[in-house]
């Protein structure tokens, strides 16, 4: 199973391209947060104290919701490629056990979201101090760290089951173009999910990635928060967390970290399931 996992961490670092357009969604989002997202989602609030440091963290931890799915689906186009130029067929007559050809794939997916996660994480903070703001304290760092092993958990077992169906390349270029589009809307990081209709927000709260980026908003912004927002009426920092997506409310009630970490490790359990189950009926 090692041996897999470094053969294919090899094969994607190799491919400058996969490693591109694993980025390409981030990309996108720091383009357009420097164009113009910023200054509309700031729009009225440049008086407040902070507000950039708080922002900034916004964007970031939004961010890092997004390459934990972008990474991964980058990583899973190598078992798609094995599978299209039928390499998998000479794996599987080799030594290689099927459960550890298929664990060499998860592996190295998951190890190339945490890498990714983390570079972009240590990028961001850099960004962050050298705009005016503060390093995350040690116990919202090791937090945010122990999110990125989870959320790329829960985004690799989204993306494994999706990838369990193409046997093309083509098929799956146009799947990664289609979820590196969609991903910064259902993560509410073009447009805040205040600024969207009902419906589309309820889609967005349906979307399990989007409590990953609850999670890393919540934490990262806590400081900058209690700068910005310090003396200000509860209803006031409820009425942020609501329109900027740091927290879904449901019936009244405003979800927290630990919901988020439940809601993460659900949708890995439940994705691995039905991504295992696929893929071994397909063998039969």
């Amino acid at each position: 199973m090692w041996a897999m996992t470094k053969r294919n961490l090899k094969v994607f670092f190799r491919d400058r391209s996969s490693v591109f357009f694993s980025l390409l969604a981030v990309f996108i989002i720091i383009a357009l947060y420097a164009v113009f997202l910023g200054d509309t989602i700031t729009g009225g609030m440049e008086d407040v104290e902070g507000i950039d440091f708080l922002m900034n963290s916004w964007i970031i931890a939004g961010i890092l919701a997004v390459i934990s799915m972008t990474s991964t689906l980058g990583a899973f186009g190598i078992m798609v490629e094995d599978r299209a130029k039928k390499i998998v067929k000479d794996f599987t007559v080799s030594p290689i056990g099927r459960g550890s050809l298929a664990g060499g794939y998860i592996f190295c997916a998951f190890a190339v979201g945490v890498i990714m996660s983390l570079l972009a994480l240590v990028a961001g903070e850099i960004f962050i101090v050298a705009s005016g703001g503060e390093v995350l304290s040690m116990e919202n760092m090791l937090k945010v760290i122990g999110g990125i092993f989870l959320s790329v958990l829960s985004s690799s077992s989204i993306v494994l089951f999706i990838v369990s169906f193409f046997k093309s390349q083509n098929a799956f270029g146009t799947a990664s173009t289609v979820i590196g589009t969609l991903i910064g809307f259902l993560t509410g990081v073009y447009i805040p999910i205040g600024s969207l209709p009902e419906a589309v927000q309820g889609i967005i709260r349906a979307f399990p990635v989007s409590y990953s980026a609850s999670f890393f908003r919540t934490v990262m912004t806590e400081q900058p928060a209690a700068v910005s927002f310090a003396g200000a009426p509860e209803s006031m920092v409820r009425d942020f967390d609501t329109a900027l997506g740091v927290k879904f409310e449901f019936g009244g009630e405003m979800t927290t970290p630990a919901a988020c970490i439940a809601v993460m490790v659900i949708t890995a359990a439940a994705f691995y399931a039905l991504s295992i189950w696929n893929l071994s009926r397909k063998k039969k």
